[in-house]
């Protein structure tokens, strides 16, 4: 087998089909494969090819998913959390042999929808299900990228043709930067759940875990409305806003950590300044809408783009009363006005204020929460009129000089933006890195820096900012067998082709405890 690649110009329809007769036209009567595209815009821009090539003699096999098999009256394994960790991990239990009973906090991904929308229109919040709570988890409504191509700790393959098995579109399984859309992932997630009932797994809706308990050879699971739910173990994939979960299991005696995790700001530009930037002036319609991605060290920290959405909009993702916390998402065809993404601090556990310090593992989450509290308080103070989930906004420009911004350009924020001095309510390491972070990734991004450009507060659930503890072999909490921390939630992961792999990893972890003859999960990466 060859591997080459092959450049074709930007804009031509059937750039696939080209690429696959050039590699025919190099290699006659061979197999040809595309394996990876991406667009290369450092000089003019090209779409780049990478083609596997095999020879008549050579054999090309195709990736097969596992089986996924009936499970009808088989031993059981509750998944709490139905997003990437806990689908992912529901699926993998089917082609073990093993019934997943789903218990998700929120409602079916339908039904979130309208609840989003109240949150966005008239700020009226559910608790248990808005953009980070209910089927689908976080990611369901933030764009779905694919990012990771990390396999260090399994097999990303089983993830990306999972999803095109149940409707995502095959261009994920080549993409460099593949993304499903906030359009297209409900019916996704909707798929999975009607292939695990199916297959006889099991979902609930509105079950909120409140407590859990071994019982001999089981672990015993409780919800707040009274239900009571047995298995031979439970993955927790509640992911990374699921506060009460932290709490629930510190007061069981289960190892909890503070762990790192990054704080800043959501940042907007009009998309038309970000594809002249990076297509260089050579942007014309039918061009993928640009992206960018940057890293910057600034005093000692990483300063980061984070979650970026070409042509997206930006949400409300709170999950409790009286704070401001923003997410981006974007639908498949990215083709809104704006450009969206995180931009964020690293915060260690020794950067938490002396404030915390007798808070122990909970000492980012309560600075977390602050943060997010702080930033409600001062709209509040600057416009108490204001839609309740109203965010704090300030140009780019004027942020970075320390003023207070005149008025403020248009944004895609639905709940609508009040004028505020980040500056001064952000947490002094905070501001001052990304004050000196902008005007360099300016530098690399011409326009990047500008007046046009509107931060808004606060980027906060860039992950969890606690971890539950596990072995690493095992997979389960030391002390407490039977129970496998799961994704986000439980520190292992970081978006949502890492978190359905380590929900892959904790189903075979858990069948290995269940089923001792399967072979043994690997150790930790």
């Amino acid at each position: 087998m060859k591997e080459i690649e092959i450049a074709v110009p930007l804009g031509k329809p059937s750039a696939d089909a080209e690429a696959r007769l050039k590699a025919m036209e190099m290699y006659p009567s061979s197999t040809c494969v595309v394996t990876r595209r991406s667009i290369d815009a450092r000089g003019k821009a090209v779409w780049r090819y990478r083609v596997e090539v095999y020879g008549p003699d050579e054999t090309y096999e195709p990736y097969r998913l596992p089986e996924l098999l009936d499970v009808h009256g088989a031993p059981s394994v509750a998944v709490v959390g139905a997003g990437p960790a806990g689908m992912f991990a529901a699926l993998k239990l089917l082609s073990l042999g093993l019934k997943p009973i789903v218990l998700e906090r929120g409602k079916d991904v339908h039904a979130r929808k309208a609840d989003m929308a109240r949150l966005s229109r008239e700020g009226a919040l559910d608790p248990d299900s808005n953009y980070c709570f209910g089927e689908g988890g976080a990611g369901a409504f933030s764009d779905g990228k694919l990012y990771t191509r990390s396999s260090k700790r399994g097999d990303n393959r089983e993830v990306l043709y999972r999803l095109v098995e149940f409707g995502a579109s095959p261009d994920i399984l080549v993409d460099a930067h593949p993304h499903i859309g906030t359009d297209k992932l409900p019916a996704v997630v909707e798929n999975i759940r009607h292939a695990v009932v199916e297959h006889g797994g099991e979902y609930h809706f509105g079950a909120r875990v409140c407590d859990l308990a071994q019982e001999g050879d089981e672990v015993r699971v409780v919800t707040a409305d009274g239900r009571v739910f047995r298995a031979g173990a439970i993955i927790l994939a509640t992911g990374h806003s699921a506060r009460d979960v932290y709490e629930m299991l510190d007061a069981k005696g289960l190892e909890l950590q503070a762990k790192g995790f990054a704080l800043g700001v959501r940042v907007e530009h009009p998309q038309a300044m970000i594809n002249e930037a990076r297509y260089k002036g050579g942007f014309v319609p039918g061009m993928p809408a640009a992206e960018y991605s940057f890293v910057e060290q600034v005093d000692g920290r990483g300063v980061f783009s984070f979650c970026m959405c070409p042509g997206g909009v930006l949400v409300p993702s709170s999950t409790e009363e009286e704070t401001v916390v923003l997410n981006g998402m974007s639908n498949s065809a990215r083709n809104s006005r704006w450009a969206d993404a995180g931009v964020v601090v690293q915060i260690e556990p020794d950067d938490a204020p002396e404030k915390y310090a007798g808070d122990g593992a909970f000492a980012l989450l309560n600075f977390q929460r602050d943060v997010e509290r702080s930033m409600y308080a001062a709209v509040r103070e600057a416009a108490p009129g204001a839609h309740p989930f109203a965010a704090p906004a300030q140009r780019m420009t004027d942020f970075c000089k320390g003023r207070v911004s005149r008025d403020l350009p248009e944004t895609s924020y639905h709940p609508g933006v009040v004028s505020v001095p980040l500056h001064e309510v952000l947490p002094s390491f905070v501001a001052s890195r990304l004050q000196k972070a902008f005007p360099l990734v300016d530098k690399k991004i011409r326009g990047y820096y500008s007046s046009r450009a509107l931060l808004l507060g606060t980027e906060s659930r860039t992950s969890s900012p606690v971890r539950v503890v596990r072995d690493p072999d095992t997979l389960q909490c030391p002390g407490a067998p039977r129970i496998f921390p799961c994704g986000e939630g439980a520190g292992y992961s970081g978006g949502i082709v890492s978190s359905a792999i380590d929900g892959i990893r904790c189903a075979l972890a858990a069948a290995a405890l269940l089923h001792p003859r399967n072979p043994q999960p690997p150790v930790e990466g």
